[in-house]
């Protein structure tokens, strides 16, 4: 997904995607506002493939999108199985949308399992199409048909297009020196290719790609080329697709600029780069691979010529001991991870608070306890993120919204680190991390500067007259301590986790000064400067719909239907939540009810209940998996009327 494109209102319509609409000229072509595929198959077939590939264009075509994988933790689940179905869902559309949507118009079902897993969520009327091949007796039985669905009628309520794509593909490779299993593995190729002639997207970037993905083996990609458009040709001359659909560029719902689609991980990394480069400091990540957020030290180890070192460790509190300490020696520090990894840093984090030096640390959000749902999302590890370590260990807390936007949460991230010598709490989640939506590639005179003075010399003047450089004299505005470089001449300086004596840094068992060591900590943090948090309520609503993170879009699209629907309600997001907005407290007594969804069992609930003394009412789901639009709404109305 790396396609850059202009603004969508710049788009011109003389596209590869026009000439295939003059092609398809014999058959009926209808206009859609909008679309929700579903690809689903065993994690084998090269669904997340066709999925980002099929997002790859139509982000070129300039539609607005907005996507959800969905694949099994297993590496590869038993063929055939429930367990094993994979998926890729893309909503796109003409217009501004905000989640992956709800319901699929169009499932593209590769096998009986895949089937079987994804149908309940399809609205009666919508588009199947299932590649017959897959659909023998004993696969039917594995995943539990005693009788064929493409047969006894249970599938009425919906388009059915059976299509023998497995035999479809390997007739049209039979020109090429493939074995027959080799040439079934382009099956996902001949589905994108029907899809896009389906849809109208452009197909030269596809095609580029599976040349260059496949450069050492020129062979493979030819098929993989072949196969594609095969597909494509399908769709064009078959009697059983008579209808194609097109769907317009989003003309106007974005701002004009160069845009890219990308995912969280992606925008992340990109703004944790962005962050050094602001900051004029070399990037270090230590970090230890964990699902769902290795994909941000894949990506960083690419940017040696960006100044990145990324360091992957040999566990999780080797991945932080490492980072913390290129904190003390002057880098952009990160450590990457997930809610178990969390738990196996905490005690170098509150060395971190401790030793008050800016650090970053990125907890990618998944389903827990324990090992818990590896890919499946959630928003449980708030709590853990607020008080997760022994003693008084305050640390701000930052949550990105969407994909985007978790470029320029990293930003504020790191800001706020650099700023007030802090470790700060980056919290995404799954379904941000491995959705994506377009996002607009800012330029560089609109990003903060982020650059830091280091300590160079003598800070403090003792009563004999000597100077001297005291480790703990804080800025009177920030409370932040001075960042003095080890190594440079007169600032040498005790380091470790034992309690300090103000100013000098040594060490302290001294009641009272431990009690203004840990008040001072605290009020750092409560001082930290944030944006007032922005109320969206054009009608003079009596309740309030209060979020954070990855609730952004479908809180967001829940509140435009009931607004559609002649509904007075109001929206506000935070992104920061440790601490919170100043204003916040005045904007909850506003109103008569405030609703807090959220992917966990209520825990900012639960803090914004302590903390203003409101009766906040919590609307919670811990099933792996995010809100829908419609179930929001609908509980949303419950609550308004209630």
């Amino acid at each position: 997904m790396t396609s850059q494109v202009s603004s969508p209102a710049e788009q011109a319509d003389g596209t590869v995607a026009g000439e295939q609409r003059k092609a398809a000229g014999a058959k009926d072509v209808r206009r859609l506002d909008r679309v929700i595929i579903r690809f689903a198959g065993d994690s084998g077939d090269g669904m997340q493939l066709t999925g980002d590939r099929f997002t790859s264009e139509t982000a070129s075509f300039g539609n607005d999108l907005s996507t959800l994988p969905n694949f099994p933790a297993e590496i590869r689940a038993p063929a055939g199985t429930l367990p094993g179905v994979s998926s890729f869902q893309l909503h796109f559309a003409d217009h501004d949308i905000l989640t992956p949507g709800d319901a699929p118009n169009v499932l593209v079902a590769m096998n009986p399992a895949a089937l079987k897993a994804n149908i309940g969520d399809l609205p009666r009327g919508a588009e199947v199409i299932v590649n017959t091949d897959e659909f023998t007796k004993r696969a039917m039985q594995k995943v539990g048909y005693e009788t064929s669905p493409l047969e006894d009628g249970s599938l009425d309520g919906y388009h059915l297009h059976p299509v023998p794509l497995t035999t479809l593909t390997v007739e049209a490779l039979k020109e090429f020196d493939l074995s027959r299993k080799e040439a079934e593995r382009s099956k996902n190729m001949f589905a994108l290719g029907l899809l896009s002639w389906m849809y109208h997207r452009p197909t030269e970037g596809t095609e580029k790609f599976l040349k260059s993905k496949f450069a050492k083996k020129p062979a493979i990609a030819a098929a993989n080329i072949a196969a594609f458009r095969a597909g494509w040709n399908f769709g064009e001359t078959t009697e059983d697709f008579a209808v194609s659909y097109e769907v317009a560029p989003a003309a106007t719902a974005f701002p004009p600029g160069v845009y890219r689609n990308i995912s969280g991980n992606l925008a992340l990394s990109y703004g944790l780069v962005a962050a050094s480069r602001q900051a004029d400091l070399p990037l270090y990540l230590g970090s230890y691979p964990i699902t769902p957020a290795s994909d941000i030290l894949h990506e960083l180890s690419k940017h040696k010529n960006f100044g990145v070192r990324t360091f992957q460790a040999e566990d999780e509190i080797a991945g932080i001991g490492a980072a913390l300490g290129a904190a003390f020696g002057g880098s952009l520090a990160v450590t990457t991870t997930s809610g178990p990894g969390v738990a196996l840093k905490s005690e170098t984090i509150g060395l971190a608070v401790s030793l008050e030096l800016p650090l970053l640390v990125v907890d990618i959000q998944r389903g827990g306890p324990s090992t818990g749902l590896p890919t499946k999302t959630e928003q449980a590890d708030l709590l853990q993120a607020m008080y997760g370590r022994n003693g008084e260990a305050p640390v701000p807390v930052v949550a990105p919204r969407t994909p985007a936007d978790c470029f320029d949460a990293a930003l504020e991230a790191a800001r706020i680190a650099l700023t007030y010598r802090t470790p700060v709490f980056l919290l995404s989640d799954g379904y941000l991390a491995n959705g994506s939506e377009p996002w607009r590639i800012p330029d560089i005179e609109e990003l903060p500067d982020l650059r830091v003075q280091f300590a160079q010399g003598p800070n403090h003047t003792l009563d004999d007259g000597s100077e001297v450089f005291w480790p703990y004299k804080r800025d009177p505005r920030t409370l932040a301590r001075p960042w003095a470089i080890p190594g440079t001449p007169g600032l040498e300086h005790r380091i470790g986790g034992i309690e300090k004596q103000d100013g000098t840094g040594n060490i302290s068992y001294d009641p009272a000064n431990h009690d203004f060591m840990v008040r001072t900590r605290q009020a750092k943090i409560d001082g930290i400067d944030v944006p007032d948090v922005e109320v969206d309520d054009p009608h003079g609503a009596k309740t309030l719909v209060l979020g954070w993170g990855s609730t952004y879009g479908p809180i967001t699209a829940a509140v435009r239907r009931l607004r559609r629907a002649g509904e007075s309600v109001a929206q506000a997001h935070l992104r920061h939540l440790n601490p919170f907005p100043r204003n916040l407290g005045s904007v909850l007594e506003r109103y008569d009810k405030v609703v807090i969804p959220e992917m966990n069992l209520g825990q900012l609930a639960t803090l914004i209940r302590a903390k203003y003394l409101v009766d906040a009412h919590s609307y919670t789901q811990v099933n792996g998996m995010p809100f829908k639009a419609e179930q929001l709404a609908a509980a949303l109305k419950e609550a308004i009327d209630g």
